[in-house]
């Protein structure tokens, strides 16, 4: 079965998701708002899998609430918590439930998260992972054993273009799509003639390239991601730029930095589709958007 995304990125159209955080707990009300908000905007929604090893409302229980209401998920699937065992298990049932849609990653330290004491599992890496899902989609496990129904998934991994040094990424790049990534979804991405150099390479390559754009709500913020997180770069005239925000204008001024960045990807079609990232603030997606002239 084409999931509607799928649809969306082989049509050759701008595609647009974002990032909708499961709750830490049972109390769905917030992330149903978010659903119904963004639903009908964007292509599709991602549901993130214990984001930075923070225990959280599992993603596939946030895959089916989207479908229920009506739009459009790609399940995350971390290899951090899950032996091939459980991965196999939970893309079966994804698929019997209408989720076709899946982002592979390998996952965050848990030593990142509010649970250091985990045991991390790592059995499959994220590459590993989506050659499983071609695997499965062939009539079989990883065990070699016959399938009695197979999954169909619209599979994809992530790509960190900022990263220094580069190279590792591709090497990374290129096994993904070799085990079978049909879409590739970055990290943040703040400095676009460095995007422009990756794109140059990874044009040459048959898959779908969907930008990762952070809303920035700070310039301590902006500080924090340098310092703490692999592979994001804000640009010092960025940070300078939200510094000079007037109080409480913060956020506007993130709004609007973002919404530029994305509406010279779009102009400039520098690649497929743009994935929005505003971490707990989804309900300023439709403004990001509106910034960027996507109707």
């Amino acid at each position: 079965m084409i999931s509607s995304f799928q649809k969306a990125l082989n049509s050759g159209k701008f595609v647009v998701t974002c990032e909708v955080a499961p709750p830490k707990g049972t109390n769905l009300e917030n992330t149903k708002h978010h659903i119904e908000l963004l639903r009908d905007k964007v292509d599709a929604m991602n549901l993130t899998d214990h984001q930075s090893s923070v225990m959280r409302y599992p993603s596939i229980g946030g895959a089916l609430l989207v479908k229920e209401m009506g739009g459009e998920p790609i399940l995350q699937m971390t290899c951090r918590d899950r032996n091939r065992l459980a991965l196999q298990a939970e893309i079966l049932f994804a698929s019997s439930r209408g989720i076709n849609n899946i982002l592979c990653l390998t996952g965050d330290s848990v030593m990142l998260g509010d649970h250091k004491e985990a045991k991390a599992v790592f059995d499959l890496d994220s590459s590993q992972l989506v050659g499983a899902i071609r695997t499965l989609e062939q009539g079989k496990d990883l065990g070699g054993n016959e399938l009695d129904g197979s999954p169909a998934m619209c599979a994809g991994a992530i790509v960190t273009p900022e990263a220094n040094p580069l190279e590792p990424q591709l090497i990374k790049f290129e096994k993904k799509i070799e085990a079978g990534a049909e879409f590739i979804q970055t990290q943040a991405v703040f400095d676009l003639d460095k995007f422009k150099t990756f794109m140059e390479y990874a044009k040459q390559f048959p898959v779908k390239i969907i930008v990762g754009i952070i809303l920035l709500t700070s310039a301590p913020m902006a500080r924090f991601m340098n310092k703490n997180i692999a592979g994001v770069n804000v640009p010092q005239p960025l940070i300078d730029e939200m510094a000079s925000a007037p109080k409480g204008g913060a956020i506007a001024k993130g709004i609007e930095i973002a919404g530029r960045m994305i509406k010279q990807i779009h102009t400039e079609k520098l690649c497929d589709g743009v994935h929005i990232m505003a971490i707990g603030k989804e309900e300023l997606v439709p403004e990001i958007m509106a910034a960027a002239d996507l109707k």
